[in-house]
């Protein structure tokens, strides 16, 4: 498990390709690797790997399998790209963020950034399927990072996170542009709500769903609009954000 507080970021020194299959060697910052063990897990750009060698105190390399690359943005990076990483927590460790398990849901693209003194605003396209997990001030994790959505709408396929100085600072989040592609995992107890719900509105409106769902749509409503996001605990720590209008928390 992460909590979605990137802990630095990391170089990729080289790959090698072997059929279905990319090893990547990267290079951490000093102290990154301190008592890094083979079979550790390391969050990649919010990808969950495996530590499959050691090669030095501040390099080690891992095995990324197909369905991964397929997945996730990692079959797109070059010698040189510079990653998200985070250890995985210990025991009793302080979720800063919110829990995430590394299993990226879907890569999309960042539609728009705009940038200020203070604020870094990234406006990211959400796959149809995906949009009803998406709330306003809701936990989301992109490139490994917990942010919180400060803007959503379904209609359109996007969502807005706002990005503090300390987060720009900690993460490769300054160097994103429109058209970058980005990974994301959606917050599962949102997934679990949400789920949970229409399939009890499914049991129980049955064949009066399909004419419920049309009425709403002329109204340009749907029954996700009606599902609240569930309330979780807001911790400060670096990575979830919120506009520079509120207080700046984090978590």
């Amino acid at each position: 498990m992460f909590t979605g507080i990137v802990q630095g970021t990391a170089t990729l020194s080289s790959i090698e390709d072997r059929d279905g299959m990319r090893t990547l060697e990267l290079a951490f910052p000093e102290g990154f690797c301190e008592d890094l063990t083979l079979g550790a897990s390391v969050s990649v750009d919010g990808v969950c790997l495996t530590v499959t060698q050691l090669l030095s105190p501040t390099a080690a390399s891992f095995d990324v399998i197909l369905q991964s690359l397929n997945v996730t943005t990692l079959g797109g990076f070059g010698a040189g790209a510079q990653v998200n990483v985070e250890r995985a927590a210990k025991d009793g460790a302080e979720i800063g963020g919110h829990p995430l398990s590394g299993h990226i849901d879907f890569s999309t693209e960042i539609i728009s950034v705009r940038t200020s003194d203070t604020n870094r605003v990234l406006r990211i396209a959400i796959p149809e399927a995906f949009r009803k997990y998406v709330f306003a001030k809701g936990y989301i994790a992109i490139n490994g990072a917990s942010l919180t959505v400060s803007e959503v709408n379904r209609q359109e396929g996007w969502f807005e996170v706002w990005l503090i100085p300390e987060t720009r600072r900690m993460t490769t989040f300054e160097e994103k542009v429109a058209g970058t592609r980005v990974n994301i995992e959606i917050e599962r107890s949102t997934q679990v709500v949400v789920d949970t719900v229409r399939e009890a509105v499914q049991e129980s409106l049955g064949r009066l769903q399909p004419v419920l769902e049309a009425l709403l749509k002329e109204k340009g409503l749907s029954l996700d609009d009606f599902v609240q996001a569930p309330q979780l605990p807001v911790a400060s720590a670096t990575g979830s954000d919120q506009p520079s209008h509120a207080p700046a928390v984090k978590g």
